[in-house]
This record gives structure tokens, sequence and C-alpha cells, in this order.
């Protein structure tokens, strides 16, 4: 790849999505002095705002028309949200890249005024973490983007809170929002879904030595054995399960064992997902 070379880089059209893409595009343009033009594209999650992803899976529905794009070279990389990629790739692609991660965190939003009694969440990850604080509360599903979602609660008055991820609120520059609180919620109480807050860099296998040089070394590690583990434990978006490494550290969410923390250090990933399992039985 050549000065002067233009990257066709696809994307979702959501504000959020775009808003991604346009910080995938500034890293290409600094550390591989080419210029990014953007293909904004509608995946079947996005036009089926009908459908639940509990009852669907939302295995493959925000990335399968990017992937084909790729495929068919009408793009160079796709950029997507790592918590959204299925752990199984297409063959000829692959995940070359993920810069350096967000906060992570979940935020729990609540309108002003009122007991929490009806929250919104389509993730079962979050209802099962969320329902132990609030055992009291029912639970609606909400989708849409951030704006969305957040005029639904504020405005629509459709629940009394719901909750988003921290680094889409960042990414669109939202620190408040009129008649509702933000309130982070600590890793080790609610745990991410894996690879949540990271930007996944989706390339044809043949290209992925190209763009190595957009991988931040730290997230690349923590997300990917995020994934490994999500994969090796048959999870998708319709299981409650959270994974999240930070440094040394992983926190692990399951149904079954509640929230636990463990130090991973130098030990393998059959050591770690053995101490998993056993959490589980």
């Amino acid at each position: 790849m050549s000065v002067g070379d233009k990257i066709i880089l696809a994307t979702r059209k959501s504000p959020l999505a775009l808003k991604q893409a346009e910080l995938v595009a500034d890293l290409v343009r600094e550390k591989m002095l080419v210029d990014v033009e953007l293909l904004p594209m509608s995946t079947t999650g996005d036009r089926q705002l009908n459908w639940s992803l509990q009852e669907k899976g939302g295995k493959g529905l925000f990335t399968k028309e990017l992937e084909s794009a790729l495929l068919e070279k009408r793009a160079d990389i796709a950029v997507h949200s790592a918590k959204d990629m299925p752990t199984e790739e297409p063959p000829g692609l692959v995940l070359a890249a993920f810069p350096k991660r967000e906060d992570a965190r979940d935020v729990l939003v609540s309108r002003v005024h009122g007991e929490l009694k009806v929250l919104a969440s389509g993730s079962p990850r979050r209802v099962a973490q969320l329902s132990l604080r609030f055992p009291s509360a029912s639970w609606i599903e909400l989708r849409g983007n951030v704006g969305t979602r957040l005029r639904k609660i504020s405005i629509d008055q459709q629940a009394d809170g719901t909750i988003l991820a921290a680094a889409g609120l960042s990414r669109l520059g939202i620190t408040e929002y009129s008649g509702v609180n933000f309130e982070k919620i600590p890793v080790h109480e609610v745990v991410p879904a894996p690879g949540q807050a990271a930007i996944g860099i989706q390339v044809r296998n043949q290209d992925r030595e190209k763009f190595l040089k957009l991988d931040d070394p730290d997230t690349s590690r923590a997300v990917r054995l995020e994934r490994r583990i999500l994969d090796r434990l048959g999870g998708g978006c319709q299981v409650a399960l959270g994974v999240h490494v930070c440094g040394d550290d992983l926190y692990f969410f399951h149904e079954k064992c509640g929230v636990r923390n463990l130090k991973i250090e130098n030990n393998s990933e059959e050591i770690i997902f053995q101490k998993i399992l056993t959490w589980l039985n």
C-alpha cells in the first residue's frame, strides 16, 4: 500500500457507529498516511427495530452487511463495536486490530424524579446483574440509538431508567441530558460484555499485516481473551454473560455464579478457563 491510496471504510449508519468510524479513519490517516472514505451501511439489526434481540439472537445482525462489503471488495476495512462481533468470523476475514479501548463501564440512566419501578434493557447480561440491585423493578426491552433511548426515558417516560455504555456516551460527547441522571457502575458490580467499549477493525485475511499498526497491544490482549472465553462458553447476545479483562484482573459474571474476579497474571488461557469452569460447577 503506497502513499496516495484511498481506504474505503465500511460502517453502520448510526451516529455512534459513524463517530467510531471517524475515530478509526483519523487513526488510519495518522498511522498509514492514506486518505479514508466512509461507506455507511444499514444492517439487519438497524432495520429491524421491532425485533427482540433476546428472541432473535443478536449474532451477526449488526455485522453481516459490512462483512459482505469486505468480501466483495467494495470496502477495505470494516469498523465494528467489538461486543457486536460473533466469535466465529466468516472465511476470508479477520479482526486485525483493536485501537485503544474507551471506558468499559455501564451507565445507569435514571429519571431525576421518581422510583425505579420499570427499567429498560434488551441485554440479558444487564438485566441479570441490575436485577440484583433492583429486585422489585420490572423490565421492558428498549431499542434504538443512544439519543433515541435517552428521549424514551427523559421525554416519553417509557421507563424510569435504562442502561447505556459509558463509551458510547463519551464518544458522542454526551455528559448530561435534561431530566435524567447518569451513574457509572464499577465493573466489579456490573461486569461489561466481552469486547465492550472496544472497536474492532476487520479486514480480508491477506491484508491483515497492513493494518497491524492500528492495534493497541493491551486492548487487543484483553479483548481477544474476552472473546475466546465467550466462544468457549458458547455465549452470545442472548446469554447473560459478562467478561472483562483490565490489566491482570479478569471480571466474570454468569447467572450460575454471580460476579467473580481472578488475577490472571501469567496464567495460561487453559488455567484461566478451568478456573471459570469451577465457578460454574
